[in-house]
């Protein structure tokens, strides 16, 4: 196949809006929900800790949409640190976060292949079952972004479609199944202290993990025609979309599970489908998380691989990594690598835990520099003296202010508890 230097605008705004649900959705919505109970101690707290994640994350789509308006390149989450700051600044904030990235994908993979493992060669070990589940999915979804992106976006769609049906199957307990008992003790608001602070602030760590991803849409500002005004209405659009079903599904697993059990559970929505539909759900919930898990990887194979064609622009790395199929749109070369750490990963990697930990505190700090680019968009448009047609969040500077104050004390309290 012939190849180009040249990515060409293939993607309409259905599919773009997908892509940020996809981005944002990942397995955090099944896990950490639970991990933010644990640590906020009791339901106000919890609630108050997503409710606040949610206005807080809409605010960082205001930003990005804007800032993706202003600077619509293939790659754009590299060429705002890169246009804004330094490229020798952009290279490394970008390394750290496209190995993370591709780390996390890993491990998110293996998570996947741990709901279906035990549905296999019951022989074997585990550990073995998951490894070799976990390899092929990510082959089979080389092999698939490879057909090129526009078979990438149709086939995330249906297993988007497969992940919304199960979150909607989730929601449906709050009208199908009756209130779990609950201790009323535990509704009460603590009193404003150092001990209610720092669980609250703990609460962050998971909650914004699991609201993060919508920023990577910049990386497709390359994919899409008229894009300073198509891809902030993507991000917003996915942004409700995400943050309507995510309200409604922590409140789900509150009303059925109950807060005790919450706080203790590690398999949430394999506990209220067995409540729903019995215990031989067992089965088919367990493929239906591993097709969810799917949707994140194919997503993250997509979307990652951009960030190496800015950076091989810049010239920071070889000129190879530009190379796009002019028939496909795939940039063969940089997909392949970010496979290839992928792979990688899945040989080595031992604590999730930490590793989770380690991409929060760095993607924090990408998080802040990124959403600080807003101002530096802004003086040079009022410089230019030139007419301003992008997209323009209200409420600046004060909100893009509080999103870069709220990460600053996520990397904060991660340095001080997890030294």
């Amino acid at each position: 196949m012939p190849d180009s230097l040249k990515i060409k605008p293939s993607l309409r705004f259905t599919d773009l809006t997908v892509i940020v649900v996809s981005l944002v959705i990942g397995m955090g919505i099944f896990r950490t929900p639970a991990e933010v109970a644990e640590k906020a101690g009791i339901p106000s707290v919890f609630f108050l800790a997503w409710f606040i994640g949610a206005i807080v994350s809409f605010i960082g789509a205001l930003i990005f949409a804007e800032i993706g308006s202003r600077y619509p390149h293939a790659g754009g989450f590299y060429k705002i640190f890169s246009h804004c700051y330094h490229p020798a600044f952009a290279f490394m904030v970008n390394w750290i976060t496209v190995i993370s990235n591709a780390a996390s994908t890993a491990l998110v993979a293996i998570m996947g292949a741990e709901y279906v493992a035990p549905l296999f060669f019951a022989e074997w070990k585990n550990d073995m079952k998951v490894g070799l589940i976990a390899f092929v999915s990510v082959l089979i979804l080389f092999a698939v972004n490879m057909l090129g992106i526009k078979v990438s976006a149709r086939i995330l769609k249906v297993l988007m479609s497969v992940k919304i049906a199960l979150l909607l199957v989730i929601i449906s307990s709050i009208f199908l199944l009756s209130d779990t008992p609950v201790d009323h003790t535990t509704m009460s608001i603590l009193p404003f202290s150092g001990e209610w602070f720092s669980a609250f602030s703990l609460c962050f760590i998971p909650v914004f993990f699991t609201y993060g991803g919508y920023q990577q849409t910049m990386n497709f500002g390359g994919d899409i025609s008229h894009a300073k005004r198509m891809m902030p209405r993507a991000i917003l659009t996915g942004m409700v979309i995400i943050l309507f079903i995510y309200l409604l599904v922590n409140y789900a697993y509150y009303h059925a599970l109950g807060f005790e059990t919450l706080k203790t559970s590690r398999t949430l929505a394999s506990d209220i489908v067995a409540m729903l539909m019995g215990d031989t759900a067992y089965r088919l919930i367990s493929v239906v998380m591993f097709f969810s898990v799917l949707a994140y990887v194919n997503v993250s194979i997509m979307s990652n691989p951009r960030v190496y064609y800015a950076m091989a622009e810049d010239k920071v790395m070889p000129k190879l990594f530009m190379r796009v199929n002019s028939k496909t749109q795939v940039q063969q070369y940089a997909v392949t690598l970010f496979v290839v750490f992928i792979l990688l990963t899945l040989f080595f990697s031992q604590s999730f835990t930490s590793l989770l930990k380690f991409v929060m505190f760095f993607d924090s700090i990408g998080f802040m520099t990124a959403a600080a680019a807003i101002f530096i968009f802004r003086r040079r448009a009022k410089k230019s003296g030139e007419v301003d047609d992008t997209f323009k969040m209200k409420g600046y500077p004060w909100l893009p202010a509080l999103f870069i104050l709220v990460y600053a004390s996520i990397t904060i309290t991660l340095f001080i508890h997890e030294p």
